[in-house]
């Protein structure tokens, strides 16, 4: 039975699921919210230890521009309200992107919130912000010349933005799209990948649990027989 250290997920479905509801996208996002962090008690509950959420991606900048702020604002404000919660429950928090063009504001509280919760040790919440892989990766290659390193796959490794965490055991996409969205690429070279039709706020505990049963049932040979 295969053990579980890192799973990802790219969030899809949002503003379907609102227009869906007969209301705006934002409120598909809002719905969201409540999605991540159910997923994130119960996977505390399986002893996961980390988990990435494709939050924002570098090509999201092409929404409207008043979807852009609602989403920034949601992200601020939920920091603000559950930063105290996330440190009691023993959620850390941990931003995988380029932090540099985010409004101010927004860049100051996701530092202060991976700050805040530093020492926590039940479960990694990663974020995935204003990430695009393939910025990742020439971003890595950048660090590896300038700091005049061996182009190895160990300095390659932890020049990303996940550094030396494992990678992902497996990758689930809500939404029914069957790509990946210029996430992970590197990480997700031998994850299993789950392509889920639900929309992201209708996806729940039970979809969840199931995918999983499904992994650990799956034969993995990483290339050997």
């Amino acid at each position: 039975m295969n053990n579980i250290n890192h799973i990802a997920f790219i969030m899809d479905g949002n503003g379907r699921w609102g227009k869906k509801k007969g209301k705006s996208r934002n409120f598909g996002h809002l719905k969201g919210v409540k999605i991540i962090e159910k997923l994130v008690k119960y996977s505390i509950k399986l002893q996961i230890p980390i988990l990435t959420f494709y939050t924002f991606s570098t090509e999201n900048w092409k929404r409207p521009r008043k979807e852009i702020k609602f989403l920034f604002k949601l992200i601020k404000d939920y920091f603000d309200k559950e930063i105290n919660n996330l440190v009691k429950n023993g959620i850390k928090i941990n931003i995988l992107g380029n932090l540099k063009p985010l409004p101010k504001k927004i860049r100051q509280c996701l530092l202060r919130s991976m700050s805040k919760t530093k020492e926590s040790k039940k479960i990694i919440v990663n974020l995935a912000i204003n990430y695009g892989s393939r910025n990742e990766i020439l971003n890595a290659n950048k660090i590896i010349l300038k700091k005049k390193m061996r182009i190895t796959l160990k300095n390659f490794k932890k020049s990303l933005y996940t550094q030396n965490m494992p990678e992902p055991d497996l990758l689930i996409r809500t939404g029914g799209e069957n790509r990946l969205s210029n996430f992970l690429l590197w990480q997700l070279a031998y994850s299993e990948i789950f392509f889920e039709k639900k929309l992201w706020p209708s996806f729940n505990e039970k979809d969840y649990n199931k995918i999983i049963k499904k992994f650990k049932k799956i034969k993995r040979n990483f290339g050997s027989i």
